[in-house]
């Protein structure tokens, strides 16, 4: 069921990236495996494999039974040049798991190496899976590459978010330096049904182009996959307004089996709130279930 050979580096698909490495990769190479299986009623982590440091700290049931939330942990609390992280989830038929973060990602600036995330979801027939992690923040000069794969049996969910913070704004640092590229491929019932990427140079006009991030500092996707959105649920998602603060843009998108969520401002915590309240009013429809707010957001 499960590939326990998970541990070799694999420097060809590292190489394979949109983006070539500057220099040798000096880092810490990480990789999480989690598999989670649905029998009488539970959804329970029942593969676990680490290598490097990355972590899940243990299976928690706020929601019950059906519901399996997990902490992915990174411990040395920052993404430095050279690292590479990846992180596989399979869930079996009927699984229902969601995962998130302690706190948020940072990415520190880098001297030459890239570093680079992998995320690589396989999601079974009537399994959900929800991607919510806490914030990343790209330091001035970080040299990012993230990459998220999911593939989507018949039946099968997946929402997720990613927010994206350029520079540290609360100190004035702005992303005057540095590289992020993003890819996502999601497949549907072996069918290609989103591909989306993304390059993002340093203090390039595209970071303060009315077409591009119009001076923004923060940048967030919200996707839902696997089930088409009725109209009544699409105008609800509508209505729902950021904070009303200054420069903060939102667009909805809907394609078939697809629904993107575009957020565009300068406050991590605006994103954050906009998508709660987004995946509170899409979670019933997508997963059968009220949301449940992780206790880890709070504290």
């Amino acid at each position: 069921m499960y590939n326990d050979n998970l541990i070799a580096c694999r420097d060809s698909e590292q190489m394979s990236l949109d983006v070539p490495c500057m220099v040798k990769n000096t880092g810490w190479d990480a990789l999480l495996s989690l598999g989670y299986v649905h029998e009488s009623g539970k959804t329970t982590l029942l593969h676990r494999q680490h290598h490097g440091p990355l972590r899940v700290q243990k299976a928690l049931y706020p929601e019950g039974s059906a519901v399996c939330h997990s902490i992915v942990l990174h411990p040395p609390g920052g993404i430095a040049g050279g690292d590479t992280l990846e992180i596989r989830v399979v869930l079996e038929h009927g699984s229902q798991a969601l995962l998130t973060s302690p706190g948020a990602g940072k990415w520190y600036r880098s001297s030459g190496s890239y570093a680079s995330q992998q995320l690589r979801f396989t999601v079974a027939e009537n399994a959900v899976l929800e991607w919510l992690p806490q914030e990343t923040i790209l330091f001035d000069g970080a040299l990012a590459r993230m990459n998220m794969e999911v593939e989507l049996a018949q039946g099968a969910v997946f929402m997720g978010w990613e927010i994206v913070c350029l520079g540290r704004a609360a100190s004035g640092e702005k992303f005057n330096h540095g590289h992020l590229n993003q890819r996502v491929r999601i497949k549907f019932a072996g069918k290609p049904i989103w591909q989306e990427f993304g390059n993002l140079q340093g203090g390039d006009a595209l970071m303060n182009s009315p077409a591009g991030l119009a001076g923004c500092t923060v940048t967030a996707t919200l996707v839902l996959a696997g089930k088409a959105i009725p109209a009544d649920l699409l105008n609800q998602c509508r209505e729902v307004a950021v904070d009303g603060m200054a420069g903060e843009h939102c667009g909805i998108t809907v394609l078939p089996d697809v629904l993107i969520v575009r957020y565009l401002g300068n406050k991590s915590e605006a994103a954050k709130r906009y998508f709660t309240a987004l995946w509170t009013i899409l979670r019933p429809y997508a997963a059968g279930r009220q949301a449940v707010i992780p206790r880890i957001w709070q504290t």
